[in-house]
């Protein structure tokens, strides 16, 4: 395993859409063009799925320099009336293309740091939403929760308008790995806030863990492990630290490269905390990710109905994402669009009847093709391509570069299938990169994604 860990520990993408942001077509997308797009989305899908929506609320009172998201550093909350404001506006600027009420199926809080707000804020947020919009039936409604910050009073609020599912950010226990990413948080707190939402009713708690910390080691890993399991979230994502130091606006500089742990070193961190789970009932979904089989993540795979956007792994699929916040990105099936990423100006635009998007890319029919056999990998860990081999006339190249894989022991090829095998699901994001077109047609010059392992 080492030896493939070296062999295959290269940067990539984390595939939470494709064509992936850096291979975006700019120059042939438009306002307009996205605009279509999402209207055409949502009268094929909304009365038969619905459609998701992602709010991103980017405040933090304090910089977590294992963060590489879109975030504004305050302790002033008289910043959250005005962002409120804004999301309904923009929400209302979407709702405009929409040929009738929108269904939404799944809707997810994420950051910055949602429990930022005051959950009187949060509550006029939700309802404000879902005054011009149906919730579908057993709807996900979620919310990304700091144990540091979290109250009862924020639980019970969203509680109170539908949600039932929130996730908590653990990371590591360890006081010295803590440190280092400057999110000191006990045990106790992670407890206490885990037991307030099953009192309250949430049907799932979900902790999110990293490995591959600064100063963290293997024991540091299990003893997180150890301690997640007094806990029992009813699911996990147990994920490998993306070191992008590179990109602005994070804080993944308070640290030097040798005080990571080695390629080598995750790998090991990361078998261990997976035997330790799958030891106590969790089932191991997509990449990176754990569910115990209560849990609709694990239901849904069973199902074949596991899906991957933008807000990570889904329990179901809907054609139209919309991202509202700045810097949130948007899926319509057919087009991406991302909005400006500055707060200043997202609320300008908003407040001048703008969708405030910057960029985005409308997928042509082989992005579409290529997009399916990605997800496929993603959520199923296997895809064919039998019926593609006339869109997709770099099928041998493909398959060419998937050789290797396959003498590697990675994957099994057949005449157009393609499973991929125990050995290689940790090498899930190098299969997918063996499909990525565009990323195969023009490598990048500079430093853009995290490494694979």
């Amino acid at each position: 395993m080492c030896s493939l860990v070296q062999k295959y520990n290269i940067p990539g993408p984390r595939y939470t859409s494709y064509p992936t942001v850096p291979y975006w077509d700019l120059n042939s997308f438009s306002g307009k063009k996205w605009e279509e797009s999402v209207a055409h989305s949502f009268k094929a899908t909304n009365s038969k799925e619905g459609m998701s929506l992602y709010i991103h609320l980017p405040f933090c009172e304090s910089m977590c320099t294992f963060c590489g998201c879109h975030k504004r550093i305050t302790k002033r909350h008289d910043v959250e009336l005005p962002y409120v404001h804004a999301i309904l506006k923009e929400w209302k600027l979407y709702r405009i293309l929409f040929s009738e009420k929108a269904m939404i199926k799944e809707l997810h809080l994420g950051g910055g740091t949602p429990t930022f707000f005051s959950p009187e804020n949060l509550k006029k947020l939700i309802m404000g939403i879902f005054r011009y919009a149906h919730k579908a039936e057993n709807a996900e409604l979620s919310f990304e929760g700091h144990p540091n910050n979290t109250t009862r009073a924020h639980l019970q609020a969203l509680y109170d308008v539908g949600f039932r599912r929130v996730s908590y950010g653990v990371q590591d226990y360890n006081l010295t790995v803590q440190k280092a990413i400057h999110r000191v948080q006990p045990f106790e707190n992670v407890k206490r806030v885990t037991d307030w939402a099953r009192e309250i009713g949430y049907t799932s708690v979900g902790h999110d863990i990293i490995f591959g910390l600064p100063h963290q080691t293997l024991k540091h890993v299990e003893e997180t492990i150890l301690k997640t399991k007094e806990l029992q979230p009813d699911r996990l994502a147990f994920y490998s630290y993306a070191h992008v130091p590179w990109m602005q606006g994070n804080g993944q500089r308070g640290y030097k490269d040798s005080d990571l742990p080695s390629a080598d070193e995750k790998r090991q961190q990361y078998e261990k905390g997976k035997a330790l789970l799958i030891d106590v009932g969790y089932h191991e979904i997509g990449m990176d990710h754990f569910a115990l089989e209560s849990d609709t993540l694990y239901q849904s795979m069973e199902a074949g109905k596991l899906h991957r956007n933008f807000m990570g792994y889904t329990a179901s699929k809907t054609s139209l994402m919309v991202g509202l916040g700045a810097s949130s990105i948007s899926d319509s099936w057919y087009g991406f669009a991302q909005n400006v990423k500055s707060l200043e100006e997202y609320q300008h635009l908003v407040e001048n009847d703008i969708i405030p998007i910057f960029r985005g890319h409308i997928l042509n029919k082989e992005d579409q093709i290529v997009r399916r056999h990605i997800l496929n990998l993603m959520c199923n860990f296997e895809t064919s391509w039998d019926t593609h081999r006339g869109y997709l006339s770099e099928m041998d190249s493909i398959q060419d570069s998937l050789a290797e894989m396959s003498a590697d022991g990675l994957i099994v090829m057949r005449e157009g299938h393609l499973k991929i095998t125990s050995k290689g699901k940790p090498f899930v994001r190098n299969i997918c990169m063996a499909f990525d077109l565009r990323l195969q047609r023009k490598a990048p010059e500079t430093k853009l994604f995290s490494m694979t392992v």
